[in-house]
């Protein structure tokens, strides 16, 4: 369900990415630079940048809906969600009219913000990996334990067994 609004979404804006990319000219113009400077091959214009995270929120978000590889999934979808909301939305910037349906809107984004963060979090039921670390350690010291216990025990009735062999004529 989390993952069907970035799915129809980033439909919309591969199929029609000058809607979007006026708004976000504010973090395009930043990024775009800094891509040329980790590769001079990728894209850093506005427009095939908007097309880029559009069609990575639909993998994204099939992944997501669908249930493979959600953990990940959600994490894109995260790191996505976040200069889309500060480009989006600055409702700081905004006058008073505007401001209000941007600020709803920038704190709409936050709570899916946090969802994603839940589904990235979210082990299924499964215990976390700390939990089984933990609990493997555990049982290892029970069995060492036991097998400490165990050649104790051993030792003794060898010791016995050998008394007594000593003690019988012949």
């Amino acid at each position: 369900m989390l993952g069907a609004i970035f799915v129809v979404s980033g439909v919309r804006i591969v199929l029609d990415p000058d809607a979007k990319v006026d708004a976000a000219k504010r973090v395009t113009d930043k990024v775009g630079p800094m891509l040329q400077r980790v590769d001079p091959r990728l894209p850093s214009d506005a427009r095939t940048l908007v097309q880029a995270k559009a069609a990575s929120d639909v993998v994204a978000g099939l992944m997501l809906a669908s249930g493979r590889m959600t953990r990940p999934a959600a994490l894109v979808l995260a790191a996505n969600l976040v200069p889309t909301t500060f480009a989006g939305h600055p409702f700081w910037t905004m006058p008073k009219p505007e401001r209000t349906q941007h600020e709803t809107h920038f704190l709409k984004n936050l709570a899916l913000l946090g969802g994603l963060l839940l589904a990235a979090a979210d082990t299924e039921g499964r215990p976390g990996l700390s939990y089984r670390t933990s609990h493997a350690v555990e049982r290892s010291q029970r069995s060492v334990r036991r097998a400490v216990r165990t050649a104790k025990r051993e030792a003794r009735i060898a010791r016995r067994s050998a008394v007594a062999a000593r003690k019988i004529p012949g």
